[in-house]
Order: structure tokens, then C-alpha cells, then sequence
């Protein structure tokens, strides 16, 4: 193999990386920007919506009000898999929030 051919190789080898990692970053982008749009669709009659907003949910912090929503979507939800994801946030939720009040009290 001259290095002609090796240099050209090597070339194509280098596009292929950083197109992946193109791709892999429009995609990654793409994927938090929808989160971003549908965090408050937590009622919303489309699941991945409501998927979303669950994962905004996970990150909010612990609130009578947050706790109190994710209740009633436990509530209203008709998919399982939902519910069981909405459960576990609300489980965490509850536990920082007695945190909270053990410290302070």
C-alpha cells in the first residue's frame, strides 16, 4: 500500500468520525429541544408528550405543587408505563421533601 492510498483511507476515515459525531449531536440536540417544547404537556393527549414532560418532571425540584400534579397525573394516566414512571418520580419527590422538613425541623 503506497502512502497515497493510506493518506486517502485515512481521509475517509476521519469524515466518517466526525460525521457521526454530527449526527450524533443533531440528534442529541433534536431529542432536548422536543423535551424542552413538551415539558409542561404532562396532560397532553399524546404519550410521548406526556413522556416528556415526565422527564422535565425528574428534574424539577421537590414542591407541594410538583407533588401534587404528579398525583393527579398517577391519577389520570391511562398507560401503565407512565404511571409506573411518574410513580418513581413521585417517590423521590416525597422523600427530598421529608428531607427537607427532617432538617428543618
Amino acid at each position: 500500500m503506497d502512502t497515497s492510498e493510506m493518506n486517502r483511507k485515512l481521509k475517509i476515515a476521519g469524515i466518517t468520525v466526525v460525521a457521526a459525531a454530527a449526527v450524533g449531536a443533531f440528534t442529541a440536540w433534536l431529542v432536548r429541544d422536543q423535551i424542552s417544547r413538551h415539558r409542561k404537556d404532562l396532560f397532553s393527549s399524546h404519550a410521548l408528550r406526556r413522556l416528556a414532560a415526565l422527564g422535565h418532571m425528574a428534574r424539577a425540584s421537590a414542591t407541594v405543587d410538583h407533588i401534587t400534579l404528579l398525583r393527579d397525573f398517577i391519577a389520570w394516566e391511562p398507560r401503565p408505563l407512565l404511571r409506573k414512571r411518574a410513580r418513581a418520580i413521585l417517590e423521590r419527590m416525597e422523600a427530598d421533601a421529608e428531607g427537607l422538613l427532617a432538617e428543618a425541623g
